[in-house]
Parts: C-alpha cells; structure tokens; sequence
C-alpha cells in the first residue's frame, strides 16, 4: 500500500533586487570572518580558509589518523604539569622524562637505603635454612595426645640396682615407689603422661623427671668405667625442684646418690631415694 505523500512546499523566491545582486558580488560591508558574506570569498578578493579541526569527531576519523600514522596508538597522554600533553612516541620528550624518572627513583632509593651513618646498608638476602625446624619431633614426640616436654638422652638406660623412693610426710611413711623397671620416670600433676603423679597445686604438670644415665669414668689407673647413675632434671617448673633443701638448676642433670632427699615445688612430701643394699 502506498503512502500517500505530502505536497512539496514551493520554494519561496529570492528576490533578485538591485541590492540583492550588489550584496552577492561585493559583500555586505564589515563583519567577523565567521560570519563573511559569500561575496567576500569569490577569486578576487580572498581564498577561502580550510576548515577548522574539531577534533575527534568520530570513532571513524580517530582510526584513519591512526593508520596514517598522526596518532600513536596509546593516543595522547597529559604530562605532569596537567597543562601540556605529550605523544608517547615521541623521542625527544621521552628522553628528557626518561632521565628525569631515573633521577628521581635513584634518589628514592639512595634515601631508602640510607643508615644513620650516612653509608649505604647492602641488602642481606636471606639463605635457606635446611636445618631442623623441631615440626616433625614435635609431632613424634606426642603421647595420647599430650605434647611431651622431655625427651630421653642416648646414654639412657636401665639402672642395675633396685632402685626406690620412699615417700613421706612428716615422720610417716606414705607409699614406696619401685624405679628401676625402665630408665626414666616423669614427674608431675598429669596424670595422663607422667609416671610418678603428684596432685599438690604447686607442681607443674610436667614437673621433673628422674633419669638413669650410663656414665664412663676413669680411675686413678687410667682404666674406663662404665655405670648406670641416677639424675634428677628440673622442666622449667613454675616452683621448682628441691634436693636437700637446695633448688637445683633447671633444665640440667643433677646426680642424685643414696639418701638423697627430694621435693617438688612447695610440696610438703619428701622422696628419699635409696637403693636395695644401702636398705639392707
């Protein structure tokens, strides 16, 4: 179906007036060039301008300048002034901003690695450590779940004698313990790890541990001796382990001999340590 179209309007007719044909060759007298009359521009008077650029106006254009090569490809990029803008590609500001940022990032760096001396600190780049991070007998040296603090040195063993503890409090005699069926004995309030438990608050929960060493002495004859003595070592205890009435260092061996008194932090309980023939 055809549409029906709407009647053309009639031009309207230019007046071809004596003043209209003297305007159109001679111009119409002063004005700004924008706004010149068309006479101004015939080939008597002057050569039309090109026109001016406006810039990108459209994505079509900005392409073409591009494959001519008038525009970089990153397009244009505003210096640090923020009033002129530079080409990337262009080699001769480059060079200068170039040097500049050079300038400035080994003068951040000279300020970075200064001491207070005024030398230049060198960088230590840290080795790696293939040593024994201490994860793995961590993870060994658990029992039921409880982290062990103590572990048994290589000369343990099992004592010869028949080892004892009598305990007491007071004058009265409590209980006797039996230690020379293996070659260590831990002490203190857990009573999940330790062998010889101790319930007084003032224990830690791995107090101390009582350790049978095999010890090689040399006699007055210059003849080796090997024998199987009784320590006690101290698990850094929050109140400490007494022999005799006196604190013995922590975390280090002490011998005990026959008769020896022991105590446990403020624990009123004494553990005489004798062995079978010293009782006979």
């Amino acid at each position: 179906m055809d549409r029906e179209r709407s009647p053309r309007r009639p031009h309207p007719r230019r007046s071809n007036s004596p003043e209209r044909r003297d305007y159109e060759t001679k111009g119409g007298g002063r004005s700004s060039s924008r706004n010149r009359s068309p006479g101004f521009y015939s080939s008597s008077n002057a050569t039309r301008p090109p026109p001016r650029d406006s810039g990108y106006t459209s994505r079509d254009s900005r392409d073409r300048r591009r494959s001519r090569g008038d525009e970089p490809e990153g397009g244009y990029e505003w210096g640090t002034s923020g009033a002129s803008k530079r080409r990337r590609g262009d080699e001769a500001y480059s060079e200068k901003d170039r040097e500049k940022e050079r300038a400035g990032e080994r003068e951040r760096f000279d300020v970075a690695t200064k001491e207070g001396d005024g030398e230049v600190a060198t960088v230590q780049v840290e080795k790696p450590n293939f040593g024994h991070s201490g994860l793995l007998a961590k993870e060994t040296n658990t029992v039921k779940g409880v982290e062990m603090k103590y572990n048994e040195p290589p000369e343990a063993r099992k004592p010869l004698k028949n080892w004892r503890l009598y305990v007491f409090k007071g004058k009265e005699q409590l209980d006797l313990i039996h230690i020379y069926k293996q070659s260590c004995y831990l002490v203190g309030r857990d009573t999940v790890v330790t062998d010889i438990p101790i319930a007084h608050p003032s224990c830690s929960k791995q107090h101390a541990a009582i350790q049978f060493r095999q010890i090689s002495e040399k006699n007055e004859f210059g003849e080796v001796t090997t024998s199987v003595k009784p320590f006690v070592i101290d698990l850094e205890s929050t109140n400490g382990t007494y022999v005799n009435d006196e604190e013995i260092p922590k975390t280090r061996y002490y011998e005990l001999r026959n008769s020896d008194v022991i105590k446990f932090g403020t624990s009123s309980r004494e553990y005489v340590l004798l062995h079978e023939d010293a009782s006979a």
